[in-house]
């Protein structure tokens, strides 16, 4: 019969435990890596428009970004590049983050326009830049529309085709 030392099981003991706090660790490591729970339920947002008055205007919020959506008036100028057209209903879905410097512009419904403070910089209805700095229009972000609903997120056809035409 074998005899272990005291040395023999102190030695045992001392690795059993690094092998457990290293597999620990590893799981932590892992766990770090992985996105947030809210980082992956941000990748889609789903927005009724149906109950959207005209001149009307929600901001929502997408992967961190505010996302403005705008039902347009009769009185709103009219651009079928950037438009959605939802029977006769015309919305606008821009990013609302400004192309100079990532400041988020306000809307002002009197002037139909929307107005960067930080360097003035100034988009009409549609994102497009009229006024100031900012190089390029407001962006216009992936979405995909079901009906009288949209999807952020998702590229549907209406999108493809807006980002063609750009």
């Amino acid at each position: 019969m074998e005899q272990h030392s005291r040395r023999d099981f102190i030695g045992w003991a001392l690795g059993g435990i690094s092998a457990v706090g290293g597999v620990l660790a590893l799981g932590a490591m892992k766990k770090s890596w992985d996105p947030l729970p809210s980082v992956q339920s941000a990748g889609f947002v789903s927005v009724d428009l149906s109950g959207m008055k005209e001149g009307e205007m929600h901001t929502v919020q997408w992967r961190g970004k505010p996302v403005f959506i705008l039902h347009k008036s009769a009185e709103t100028p009219s651009n079928d590049k950037r438009d959605i057209r939802i029977g006769e209903k015309r919305f606008v879905v821009l990013i609302g983050l400004c192309t100079h410097l990532g400041c988020i512009p306000s809307y002002e419904a009197s002037s139909q326009t929307f107005k960067c403070a930080c360097h003035g910089g100034v988009f009409d209805a549609s994102g497009i830049q009229t006024f100031g700095p900012p190089p390029r229009p407001l962006d216009i972000p992936p979405f995909k529309r079901n009906g009288e609903t949209i999807v952020l997120g998702e590229e549907g056809a209406e999108y493809q085709k807006m980002t063609k035409k750009a």
